[in-house]
């Protein structure tokens, strides 16, 4: 498991585990009126081994078609015997939907396991500064629970934004976690509140409206001295950036995490009808995509990532904004044009390794997963 190192940073030793492909949902319930938690258990018991802040992908088929989409763990490893995701739904929101409508303790889905470079152990820090928006909460809250679960008394400032006081995720347990730690400073920037909530208490600021330079100067007079990790919608995570921006904050401390939004999704189902038989209009030029035996013509505008989930072959793809690096593969021949290397390391583009959302087609090409 994790350890405190001497030098007072964290580390990471896997444990030996069982690999896994199969999980039985054990437990549901709702975090807020339209956010639901799953917990899930291996059929045997089994410690699952990760880092705080990871993914995991469920594999699941909807429609007699594959889909897979990755979560955030809101669960933590210092409580290894079983796994959480929580799931906000969505409009158009494909999997995120099925799985809040047909999801049910008893039922078994399939997983990729947890993986991720956003996380407590592959980014170093001595003081935390947590900066989330709406289910942009779940790795926060996961990182939260780790360091307090561990006794490390951990120097975090925490502050979440939403809509509401009602739309909260993890508030009573973020309270608990504020009340038994003194060094878990926990705010909140909601844009509306109600008199009827008792909204003012010793252990947790508030304001009213967006998160801003004068209101974050306010909550974390200090957030200079800090590692930042973000997470949230994307014109948040883009409002965060400017206002750090404007205070001459070190973006070097600045780690981010994205989402992929209800939008791209309902771009994505659309574009793989498509796919299906109808080619796109105005199509300038098309080019042939081999993975193995499979192949599949793909358009100049098409992403690697629309080919390879069109053919049912796995993988992770947690943003599909080239942003997170999950569903990295390596090109072995061919001519392709990337429009994000954000991950990637110069011997690794040197070698053809490119992120398959963000990257589109320039001739034939032979792929590797």
């Amino acid at each position: 498991m994790s350890l405190m190192s001497r030098e007072g940073t964290l580390s990471f030793s896997p444990q030996r585990q069982e690999s896994f492909n199969q999980l039985v949902c054990v437990e549901r319930w709702n975090e807020t009126a339209d956010v639901v938690s799953f917990r899930f258990q291996a059929g045997e018991p089994m410690k699952f081994d990760y880092k705080p802040g990871q993914f995991m992908t469920l594999v699941l088929e909807i429609n007699g078609e594959q889909a897979c989409r990755s979560y955030t763990l809101s669960s933590t490893p210092s409580r290894p015997y079983s796994l959480m995701v929580t799931i906000k739904r969505v409009e158009g929101g494909l999997v995120s939907n099925y799985l809040i409508d047909h999801l049910q303790p008893g039922q078994s889905v399939r997983v990729l396991p947890p993986t991720g470079q956003f996380n407590l152990f592959d980014i170093p820090a001595k003081k935390y500064l947590f900066l989330s928006a709406g289910c942009g909460i779940t790795p926060m809250y996961s990182m939260s629970r780790y360091l307090t679960d561990s006794q490390m008394d951990a120097d975090i400032a925490f502050v979440h934004s939403a809509r509401s006081e009602a739309d909260i995720i993890f508030k009573s347990s973020l309270a608990t976690m504020a009340q038994r730690h003194s060094c878990f400073k926990l705010r909140y920037m909601c844009e509306s509140i109600t008199t009827e909530t008792l909204w003012h208490g010793d252990e947790v600021l508030h304001e009213i409206g967006r998160l801003s330079a004068e209101s974050l100067l306010n909550l974390v007079p200090d957030f200079a001295e800090r590692t930042v990790f973000l997470c949230g919608p994307e014109p948040y995570m883009q409002a965060v950036k400017r206002l750090l921006g404007e205070l001459n904050f070190d973006m070097a401390q600045l780690h981010h995490e994205s989402f992929a939004t209800a939008v791209k999704d309902a771009q994505h189902r659309v574009k793989q009808a498509e796919m299906q038989g109808i080619e796109p209009a105005n199509s300038s030029s098309s080019f042939m995509l081999s993975i193995g035996d499979r192949k599949r013509v793909l358009t100049s505008e098409q992403s690697l990532l629309e080919g390879i989930e069109a053919e049912g072959l796995p993988i992770i793809a947690a943003c599909r904004s080239g942003v997170c690096g999950a569903c990295k593969c390596q090109v072995l021949e061919g001519e392709t044009e990337s429009s994000s290397t954000m991950t990637l390391t110069p011997a690794e583009i040197e070698a053809g390794f490119v992120l398959a959302c963000s990257t589109k087609l320039k001739s034939d090409i032979t792929l590797s997963l």
